[in-house]
Order: structure tokens, then C-alpha cells, then sequence
């Protein structure tokens, strides 16, 4: 009887209200992903002070950005699973949980073994708790058929979180060393605890009336299983999309800053350069959004990828000519496009297999992106420890990038 008064109340709020509630929802996800993400993608700057801390290879260290990559991918079913059962509120709560305590564990780790638990199973844990699932869950209930623009954003907080806890971490690892700065990092997400469970977990849990109408009424017309879903070509394309595109940009992604390093850029030049990929990340985001309404989903799926081709060429001409306009090329072409068609293969998905279990079944597909970036960023770290050379793990980076974009070019329901 409470839930059917609170509908009521809901559906007879003016429009602005609700208006306000999404954005507040909106500006939530974004929060979380800021810092989910940037906590993950901090890790590029920690790299080398942990390697040389420790005497660990390039692979070894690599290897605990990889198992949380893997862990995140693999997360994926389960936590649109438990967001169904629990709820966001439920959800979110312990994604901050872990990764606050992944933190605070990797402070005062001395293994490796204890770094691959810590940052790789409790963070990537975590981050896929406040991450891309939950917030596309959660935001479709509130913003419907403009859920593409509502993800654009969000997938932009990558963006936003590498351009603030980059050059942030440096500077404060540079200050009072990367054991305390995991420990700031550790004890800011659980502070954060507190707030997020005083909020209205009800009402933004509940969505927009009229959009949870349409949606119920979607959901009764489509009957997509996880098992049917499997068997139909869209679903695998979808997922060869996110595993090839993710190995081609997380092998480089997580070296990023230490290969700028190597190649003759100061620490802080070199960390605050990829940092700044998050303001042309979150322009990017937005303008393959924007194409897609102008010129079609497959042409603006195809433009950024051409866009992150062009990015690692520049990234690669680096090494014989360390300019900063081959840097700035790189970081506007590459930064702008990393998970910028994540948004367009969302909507693409949700479209294809609506029904009751689409959480379940997105999130099964985004297992290859799991897959793929843990793929990428472990064999960038050994090719790079093998052949103690950048040269063919950006080949390795160029190729997954074509073999991430040919389901657009072959594959009839993502071709149309």
C-alpha cells in the first residue's frame, strides 16, 4: 500500500520536479563513476613507483590492473543481478566498501599476491559496484529514450576522474609517497559512505512515472532470455566489439605515462598530459553522442574508431619525434575515443534484446570488455617486458582496434 501511495505521489509531482530528481540522479552516477574510474585509471601513475619499490618486472605490476579488469568484466552479470534484488542503494554501499578497504589494504601491502587481492579482486569489485551496469540500470528508469546522452555522460566521467586524480596522485606521490596516498584514497571512500546512505534511496530507486510506465509496458512486449539472447549473432558482435576494442586500448592505457616518461617526458608533463584526456574524453563522449542523432549509430561507431587509429600512430611517432604536437594529437585523438562508443553499444544492446532480463543480458556482453581490457593491459606489460620495446604492443593495440571495429562493417543488425 506505501509503494502504490508513493507511485501516486510520484506520478502527481509537476514535471520539473521530476525534472530535477533525474539530474540529481544523473549528477550521483557521474560522482560515482568519477570516482570509480578514476581510482582504476590512477593506477598508470602508480605503476613505476611501485615497480621500482619492489623490483617487480613491468608485467608483474601490470598483472594487478589486469585481474581488476578481469574481475570488473566478470562482476558484471552479478551485480545487474544483485542491482534487481538489493536495489542501488544496497549496491553502491558496498562498491564503496571495497573500495575503500582495497585501498587502505594495498597501503601496507609487501606482496604481490597481496596487491592482485586488494586493488585487482576488491577494487575491480568495487569499481563494477559504482560503475557502468548499475548507473545504466538506474538512469533508464529515469531518462528512457534519452538514456544515450544520460550514458554519454556518465561514460565521460572516466574522463573527468583520470584529469583529476592523475596529476593529483603524482603530485601527492611526489609529496608523501604512494603507500600514504593509497591510504588518503582508502579513507576518502569509506568517508564517503555516510552520505550516500542518507540519500533518498526510495524515490531515486522508484524512477520517473512516466518513464517506468513505458518501460513496463516494453518489457511485457519483449521476452529476450539470456539463453536466446546467446544465440542470436547481435549478441556475440556486441561482445567481439567489446573485447577486441578493449584489448587494443587498455594495452597501452595503463603504460601510458610511463612510456611518455621513457620517451623523454618529465613526470609530472607526462601524468598531467594524460590526465588532461579526460577534458577531451568527456568532449568526446558527448560528440560521438551527438553524431549519432546527426549521421546514424554506424558511421559515428566508425568515425571514433578511426579517431583512436590515428591517436596510437601519433602515440607510436613519439618515440623518434617527442613533440608536443604528436602529444597533443595523441591525447585528443586516443583520450577523446577511449569508451567513447561505449554509450552508442549500451543503447545499441538495450535496444536489440529489451525484456525483463536486458540488465543481465547487457551485462553478460560487457564481460568481453572485462575480458579484453584485462587481456590487453597483462600482454602489453609482458610484450613490453619480452621485448623491452613499446613497438609491438602497439602493433598488438592497432590490430585488436580494426578487429573491435569489423562487426560494424559485416554484421547486418549492427550495420542497420
Amino acid at each position: 500500500m506505501k509503494a502504490n501511495a508513493l507511485r501516486e505521489d510520484e506520478s502527481r509531482a509537476p514535471q520539473p520536479t521530476m525534472a530535477r530528481v533525474a539530474l540529481a540522479v544523473l549528477a550521483l552516477c557521474f560522482t560515482l563513476s568519477v570516482l570509480g574510474r578514476g581510482l582504476a585509471e590512477s593506477f598508470t601513475v602508480f605503476l613505476k613507483p611501485i615497480s621500482e619499490s619492489f623490483g617487480w618486472d613491468r608485467g608483474q605490476v601490470v598483472s594487478i590492473y589486469s585481474l581488476a579488469a578481469l574481475v570488473g568484466g566478470l562482476a558484471a552479470p552479478l551485480v545487474g543481478r544483485l542491482f534487481d534484488r538489493s536495489g542501488p542503494r544496497a549496491v553502491y554501499a558496498l562498491g564503496l566498501l571495497l573500495l575503500g578497504s582495497a585501498f587502505l589494504i594495498a597501503s601496507v601491502a609487501q606482496q604481490l599476491w597481496q596487491f592482485q587481492l586488494s586493488l585487482g579482486l576488491c577494487g575491480g569489485a568495487g569499481v563494477a559496484l559504482i560503475g557502468n551496469v548499475p548507473n545504466s540500470i538506474l538512469l533508464g528508469r529515469w531518462f528512457g529514450p534519452k538514456l544515450p546522452t544520460a550514458m554519454a555522460v556518465i561514460y565521460s566521467a572516466t574522463g573527468a576522474g583520470v584529469l583529476i586524480l592523475l596529476p593529483a596522485s603524482q603530485v601527492l606521490i611526489e609529496r608523501i609517497g604512494w603507500p600514504s596516498t593509497y591510504r588518503l584514497f582508502g579513507a576518502g571512500a569509506l568517508v564517503l559512505l555516510v552520505p550516500l546512505l542518507l540519500l533518498p534511496w526510495r524515490l531515486f530507486a522508484g524512477g520517473a512515472p512516466h518513464v517506468v510506465r513505458k518501460l513496463s509496458d516494453e518489457l511485457v512486449d519483449d521476452g529476450w532470455t539470456l539463453v536466446a539472447a546467446m544465440r542470436h549473432h547481435a549478441f556475440w558482435a556486441l561482445f567481439g566489439t567489446f573485447f577486441f576494442t578493449a584489448i587494443g586500448m587498455y594495452a597501452i592505457a595503463p603504460q601510458a605515462v610511463a612510456y611518455l616518461i621513457d620517451v623523454g617526458f618529465p613526470p609530472l608533463q607526462a601524468a598531467t598530459a594524460w590526465g588532461f584526456s579526460g577534458v577531451v574524453l568527456l568532449v568526446g563522449m558527448l560528440g560521438v553522442s551527438w553524431l549519432d542523432g546527426v549521421i546514424g549509430r554506424r558511421p559515428s561507431v566508425l568515425f571514433a574508431y578511426a579517431l583512436s587509429l590515428v591517436g596510437i600512430l601519433m602515440l607510436w611517432a613519439l618515440q623518434w619525434s617527442p613533440s608536443f604536437w604528436l602529444l597533443t594529437g595523441f591525447v585528443v585523438c586516443f583520450g577523446s575515443t577511449i569508451g567513447s562508443r561505449g554509450p552508442l553499444l549500451a543503447a545499441t544492446a538495450m535496444k536489440i534484446f529489451r525484456g525483463k532480463q536486458v540488465g543481465t543480458i547487457y551485462g553478460t556482453i560487457t564481460i568481453g570488455s572485462g575480458l579484453g581490457s584485462a587481456l590487453g593491459s597483462w600482454g602489453g606489460g609482458v610484450i613490453h617486458d619480452v621485448t623491452h620495446s613499446y613497438n609491438s604492443l602497439i602493433v598488438l593495440a592497432l590490430v585488436s582496434v580494426v578487429l573491435g571495429m569489423i562487426p560494424f562493417l559485416v554484421v547486418p543488425a549492427l550495420r542497420n
